[in-house]
């Protein structure tokens, strides 16, 4: 199909985008990369009047270290996060996961701001992120706020970012020292969103699990931190039953739809086995 009319504005700084979006406040919206916004315009899911893109806005773009923290800018590639030796000396399942998002044609023009803003159930990134514990930068033209990953999903496209707002960079805690990760994904094809799709964070200390975050992707309206199942494995030296009671919680706590994907209680069963995978995974890079 073809999107509704809208006018297009390239602006060259972040105040000019931000000036812009207070012009035309809720018809404006913001694009990046594109990959999500535009194919919702295409089905007319979205109709701005006005389109603000992001593309020259070299100020968002980039990954820097913090003392206790990894600044990635909003408009920082799929292909850069890949190609990043800082992330992958200390966060490196942002990487892992960026594989697995698409194929290196889009990657190469997908960012990170798109893929966790948007509010798509469906992008990689936001599970990660909350699992991460990341903070989001916001920004409009008199002051700028931050938000935690957790807190600022709604439900399906419903987010905390105001229309006035741009996301402008995302904080990540600098995660301690051989920590396990991994981002377990189920898919039909390369490129398809995930059937189900689980991040997991973890600690080892001792042999024992001393800190754990389960999320998970595409089976909720939002990304879903599954809390109770991080729980089950905390204090354990995920063993089996560990692993067995962290999937049951997470399938109980799924909720996903019946579409293309599946119906819902196959869903459930990949979001399990890919926590599953996730946990055995995370262990083992952390021993």
């Amino acid at each position: 199909m073809i999107p509704a009319p809208f006018a297009y504005h390239r602006p060259r700084s972040v105040d000019e985008a931000l000036g812009l979006l207070r012009q035309y406040g809720e018809g404006a919206r913001v694009v990046a990369g594109g990959h999500s916004l535009i194919p919702m315009m295409k089905l007319r899911l979205a109709q701005p009047e006005y389109l603000v893109d992001l593309q020259d806005l070299e100020e968002l773009r980039g990954i820097r270290s913090e003392p206790d923290a990894v600044m990635i800018g909003a408009m920082t590639t799929q292909h850069e996060l890949i190609n990043s030796a800082l992330l992958a000396a200390n966060c490196p399942i942002i990487g892992e996961t960026s594989l697995q998002i698409a194929d290196p044609q889009v990657r190469y023009c997908g960012t990170l701001g798109g893929n966790v803003a948007n509010g798509d159930p469906g992008n990689d990134m936001p599970a990660v992120m909350l699992a991460l514990g990341a903070k989001y930068r916001l920004k409009r033209q008199r002051d700028e706020r931050e938000i935690a990953a957790r807190d600022f999903y709604h439900g399906a496209f419903s987010r905390a970012l105001q229309p006035d707002e741009i996301l402008v960079s995302v904080r990540i805690p600098m995660p301690v020292a051989g920590h396990g990760y991994a981002y377990e994904k189920q898919k039909r094809k390369v490129g398809d969103y995930a059937t189900a799709a689980a991040a997991v964070v973890l600690t080892m200390s001792g042999g024992t699990c001393i800190s754990a975050a389960i999320a998970l992707t595409n089976v909720a309206d939002t990304p879903l931190l599954a809390g109770d199942a991080a729980d089950a494995v905390i204090g354990t030296a995920l063993d089996e039953a560990a692993i067995d009671e962290a999937v049951r919680r997470a399938r109980a706590a799924a909720n996903p739809s019946a579409d293309a994907h599946g119906p819902v209680e196959f869903r459930r069963h990949v979001a399990g086995v890919m926590v599953r995978r996730a946990l055995m995974r995370a262990k083992e890079r952390a021993l």
